[in-house]
């Protein structure tokens, strides 16, 4: 297998990742406003993903350096074509990160409820986004012969990138209230429950729209393949939803995310940015590629370090398995 081919896979392998993890994370901040009906629902909300959510980080920003690395002229014209939705994400994540570490530093109910709402927002924006972003990759966007960028904002605003976003958006609702199902107790998980009882319904409507607009236009048998499991996730979570098992909700979900993404860079490839304006001017794997050095050294970089952090983030998750409720939540004392 070339090199080029096998970045193409590592990348792929690193988004999946950070949309798997960071996916409940932006789930349980959209959903904030909807199950935290006080402060302490609340502070337990943002407790299931507080030792986690700065770790499920990094893999965004690995992802983005191995892009940086392996595929320069790739990271060059999307950091340049995609610079106001990328921009936008990134200060949205800033803020929301800002957030999560000063919303408990003064006993303000003002102070807290201003913080919560950059959480939402924090979270909303990236979520949608993320959809937009990937669905113009891989539908493609004009590029010219020199692969620079050729369109302008309006053009990633077209009705399937939009369905892109919307989807992403529901999708990680739906992992976030079954993740905050999973690992809360009382009735904040009932609560969670009710909500994963609707957003399905949404996420099936919207992914399974997305999906096959994406499979008539790029599928071929694999991706059909990897899409037809994708839903058969969701179908899953629905019903371990219905009958309380969150265990297996959260794998149907995570199973969605997964295969969705998986569907999306089989489609991509060879390629690695479409053109609208025509196939010789697209960005694959070869034209975008680093020297075959750069790639070798970076192998073996990947190689040694991959296991660790997998390690690591692991037995982070395994540490903090337990659920959590408002029982676990000490008391504020009044301000004086």
């Amino acid at each position: 297998m070339e090199l080029t081919t096998v970045w193409f896979i590592i990348i792929a392998f690193l988004w999946t990742s950070y949309f798997f993890l960071e996916g409940f994370d932006f789930g349980v901040g959209m959903l904030l406003p909807v199950l935290g009906r006080d402060d302490v629902e609340r502070r337990v909300l943002i407790n299931t993903i507080g030792p986690v959510w700065d770790g499920n980080e990094v893999w965004f920003i690995v992802a983005g350096a191995a892009i940086f690395a392996a595929f320069p002229e790739w990271y060059a014209t999307l950091f340049s074509g995609f610079y106001l939705p990328l921009l936008a994400i990134l200060l949205a994540l800033i803020v929301r990160g800002v957030a999560f570490e000063y919303r408990g530093k003064r006993d303000d109910p003002g102070w807290r409820a201003r913080w919560d709402k950059a959480i939402f927002w924090g979270s909303l924006v990236p979520a949608f986004l993320w959809g937009v972003a990937f669905a113009n990759i891989v539908r493609g966007v004009p590029l010219d012969a020199d692969h620079e960028f050729a369109g302008t904002v309006a053009d990633l605003l077209n009705p399937y990138a939009l369905l892109g976003g919307l989807t992403t958006t529901i999708l990680f609702v739906l992992h976030g209230a079954v993740f905050v199902a999973l690992k809360t107790s009382g009735d904040i998980r009932i609560q969670a429950r009710r909500v994963a009882s609707i957003a399905v319904i949404g996420a099936i409507a919207a992914g399974g729209a997305f999906l096959l607009i994406t499979q008539l236009h790029h599928g071929d048998p694999v991706t059909w393949l990897t899409a037809g499991a994708a839903a058969a996730g969701l179908l899953l979570a629905a019903a371990a939803n219905a009958r309380g098992r969150e265990g297996w909700a959260f794998i149907g979900t995570g199973t969605a995310i997964v295969l969705a993404v998986a569907t999306l860079f089989t489609a991509l490839f060879p390629d690695v940015l479409p053109s609208t304006l025509g196939a010789a001017n697209s960005l694959t794997t070869e034209n975008a590629a680093s020297t075959h050095y750069t790639l070798t050294i970076m192998t073996w970089v990947a190689v040694l370090f991959t296991p660790i952090v997998l390690v690591y983030q692991g037995w982070t998750y395994w540490v903090f398995r337990k659920r959590i409720g408002t029982s676990h939540i000490p008391v504020r004392e009044p301000a004086k």
